[in-house]
């Protein structure tokens, strides 16, 4: 290889880089407090995406005493939960679109088709008719998140309140540490079930 070939008079070497200065450390937000706040904590409800920053310490004694709901009531609690079931997003019921025609409407027939009689149209209305009824029979009479909570104790969506508060007081006596000498492995299960029933209570279904 010729190192004189006028091919390497074209070849440049980039120097190197100067190194960045490193850049100074962000301060705790802690009032009062000169410890670097290396630690992200969120600043709460409304203010999503913002975020403090705190020393160990201070990240601690604030996440402990952190509350997301705090200042809202117990109905706007539930709705939120039941609304963060399906990302707080619009929905609509499926397979309905009320500005929409239904197949041979009145008047729809087909291109070259003639129905003088109307024999067609009349069992066209009876199929969505019939069509219609067996879609009642087939929406759930609840809410996903209501149904979660029958699950949780133990129950189906034909449940009614009474069966709810049967159901629930039966699960307490026997889930309560009282009730199995002071056991206390059951209090995740009670825990939940207490929290469905709450549930439950604060949507008006008890």
């Amino acid at each position: 290889m010729n190192l004189n070939s006028r091919l390497f008079d074209r070849i440049r070497v980039k120097p190197d880089r100067k190194p960045t200065p490193a850049t100074d450390h962000v301060h705790c937000d802690f009032p009062g407090c000169q410890a670097p706040g290396e630690f992200r904590a969120p600043q709460g409800r409304l203010r999503e995406g913002q975020y403090f920053n705190f020393c160990l310490d201070h990240v601690r004694e604030y996440n402990a005493s952190y509350n997301y709901f705090n200042g809202m009531s117990a109905e706007a609690v539930a709705l939120y939960q039941r609304e963060d079931l399906i990302g707080h997003r619009p929905t609509w019921a499926m397979g309905v679109n009320r500005s929409g025609k239904t197949f041979r409407e009145e008047g729809d027939e087909p291109t070259g088709t003639q129905d003088p009689l109307g024999m067609f149209r009349e069992g066209a209305k009876a199929a969505r008719a019939q069509s219609g009824r067996a879609d009642e029979r087939r929406r759930p009479r609840h809410g996903v998140a209501v149904l979660k909570a029958l699950d949780q104790l133990g129950l189906d969506e034909m449940a009614d309140a009474a069966a709810v508060k049967t159901r629930y007081k039966d699960l307490v006596k026997r889930l309560h540490p009282d009730a199995n000498g002071g056991d206390r492995s059951s209090e995740d299960r009670l825990r939940e079930i207490i929290r469905a029933y709450n549930y439950l209570r604060s949507v008006k279904f008890v």
